[in-house]
């Protein structure tokens, strides 16, 4: 098995793990209902994208109780 000849230092420890760290994830609003939603994504609340009807909620949800 290979095994560190000498012990690695806090410094370089550090450099390499400088790039690990985890990055907040953007949350914009949305133009048509002002919910909250990821950047290039289908709203979640009204179904549109890029200020066009993409799918239709309220039938899908109607279809379910039915």
């Amino acid at each position: 098995m290979a095994v560190p000849k000498k012990k690695v230092s806090r410094s370089r420890r550090g450099n390499r793990r400088s790039h690990d760290s985890l990055s907040f994830q953007t949350i914009v609003e949305c133009p048509n209902c002002g919910a909250e939603k990821l950047p290039h994504q289908i709203c979640a609340s009204c179904g549109f994208y890029n200020n066009k009807k993409i799918i239709s909620l309220n039938k899908s949800t109607e279809d379910k109780t039915t």
